[in-house]
């Protein structure tokens, strides 16, 4: 059988090797050391804000976030149904409760329309939420101006979950810079990676000096160890840092990369019947981090499922878009508010979503591969 292709492998450059080595030449190994330092004003300076935290995980930055913004059991968090479960984890973590709001058709992000229907209820029965969490979906930045807008109304903090989206812009911004708190992730099948780790960024400095306190497991100025506050383990290695500012400077190369890659597929299988690209909003650009497509059973023939069963046969890695999170048996208590008064954006999207490989490194050679795999089961293009 030929070599499987993975979805989005890590793709390594060679410039990691350098930082690395520094870290075992100094015998800076332990989480901390000049790495880290670097690489959050590398950070910093290229999003375009004040300050960045370097952290274990996305996951461990949102907690950071939501804890700044001082989400305490009972609270309510809006957030983002069609995403991964580490964007609404945490608002467990800090014993609120989550309200999921749908997509919108237009970017599969998240949608204002039912953002404000959920805001204009909760203010009605008197409980705004503490926090809103938006996710920018498979690398798009969601429409962020509507959405800060409503989030202003309210007086209500934004945190911006860009874990998916480094190297996308918004109107000429950094995506993940346009709320009150924005998230990196650089797990291993990111667009960048430091093999697992995160980010959190802002221009509130001093908050950002509150997280990193917090995520050395909160010792105080003491030469004993002494513990005033409740701290975490959350803070990024010097040695995993080396890595992720070997990747930042190619981090443009590996959003070209992904985009020709999106273009390739779509170049190849456009005019398909029910094959439909998630499209790419005006308001900026996306990093294509996975290309993903929906698959309509009515118009194709096929369900999105025949197509990954397809792929896997030929030892191609697919998935389907993230199921929603009030779709999930841990959160089947919680509030869902659709773009639609009877249909539901995010679950049509999970229905018929495909995510294909996407990975950097992708060969001419593999890409075409998967194009034959899916022509095998839907037919030639018809050009």
């Amino acid at each position: 059988m030929d070599k499987k292709i993975y979805l989005s492998p890590p793709h390594m450059s060679g410039e990691e090797k350098i930082f690395v080595e520094e870290a075992f030449d100094s015998n800076w190994i332990a989480p901390c050391g000049p790495n880290i330092d670097a690489f959050e004003r590398e950070m910093a300076r290229y999003t375009g804000v004040k300050g960045a935290v370097a952290l274990s995980s996305g996951t461990a930055a949102i907690h950071l976030a939501l804890k700044l913004t001082g989400v305490a059991p009972g609270d309510t968090v809006f957030c983002s149904s069609l995403t991964f479960a580490g964007s609404a984890f945490p608002i467990l973590y800090c014993g609120g409760q989550p309200v999921f709001i749908d997509s919108e058709p237009e970017t599969w992000n998240l949608s204002p329309t039912a953002l404000l229907n959920a805001f204009e209820e909760a203010e009605r029965v008197g409980g705004l939420p503490k926090a809103v969490v938006v996710v920018n979906l498979y690398g798009q930045s969601a429409d962020m101006d509507p959405i800060r807008d409503i989030a202003a109304r309210y007086g209500v903090p934004l945190i911006e979950d860009a874990a998916e989206s480094l190297g996308a812009t918004y109107k000429g911004r950094a995506s993940g810079t346009l709320g009150d708190y924005g998230i990196y992730s650089f797990n291993g099948n990111k667009i960048i990676t430091t093999s697992g780790g995160g980010m959190l960024v802002s221009d509130n400095v001093d908050a950002l000096e509150k997280a990193r306190f917090w995520s050395t497991q909160a010792k105080d100025p003491f030469v004993h160890y002494q513990h005033s506050e409740l701290g975490f383990n959350y803070r990024m290695s010097n040695v995993l840092a080396g890595i992720g500012r070997g990747q930042l400077q190619v981090l443009e190369d590996r959003v070209a990369s992904r985009r020709a890659i999106f273009e390739s597929y779509r170049m190849a299988l456009c005019g398909t019947p029910g094959l439909h690209f998630m499209p790419e909003a005006a308001y900026g650009r996306a990093n294509r981090w996975l290309t993903v497509l929906t698959v309509d059973p009515a118009l194709s023939g096929y369900s999105r499922d025949d197509l990954l069963q397809a792929l896997a046969a030929q030892n191609i890695e697919a998935r389907p878009v993230w199921k929603p999170m009030h779709q999930q048996p841990v959160f089947k208590t919680c509030k869902y508010y659709s773009h639609f008064k009877n249909i539901s954006v995010s679950d049509h999207l999970f229905e018929q979503g495909l995510c294909l490989p996407s990975g950097s490194s992708m060969t001419e050679n593999d890409q075409q591969r998967v194009i034959d795999a899916l022509r095998t089961l839907i037919g030639p293009h018809p050009l």
